[in-house]
């Protein structure tokens, strides 16, 4: 019985797949790599680079936390992916005040940014008053 408990429970916490955050997440990074695959300038290769690995690592540090073993590391990855977020907000400013996109990505691209970080902090917040 306490086996099969622990199973579900695993199996449950394990899929990061079915958590609407992890979803917008992992939208919001396909769309990042669309616009990392459109800069070709070298002298922003850093910069591609920087714009990428944030894009990545908000729904890779959502799917890792819900692998740990507490609710407590879940909220402490979730708190990353949300640093990412901000992370990913500046350089998309950036992007648009030196003109690599236009206003109406840079609109797009923010609005999916902000609601997944919004998204992020309801949940910390949840997981936080259930402890």
């Amino acid at each position: 019985m306490w086996l099969e408990s622990v199973a579900a429970r695993s199996s449950s916490m394990a899929d990061f797949k079915k958590l609407l955050v992890w979803q917008k997440a992992h939208a919001l990074s396909l769309s990042i790599d669309r616009l990392t695959k459109r800069i070709r300038a070298s002298q922003y290769a850093s910069f591609k680079s920087q714009l990428f690995r944030a894009g990545l690592s908000i729904p890779a540090n959502i799917a890792e936390g819900r692998q740990k073993e507490s609710e407590r590391e879940f909220a402490r990855f979730l708190g990353m992916a949300a640093s990412s977020s901000s992370e990913l907000e500046s350089h998309l400013i950036f992007a648009r005040d030196a003109k690599i996109i236009g206003e109406a990505e840079f609109a797009s691209l923010v609005g999916q940014t902000i609601e997944v970080r919004k998204m992020l902090y309801a949940l910390i917040k949840r997981i936080r008053a259930t402890r």
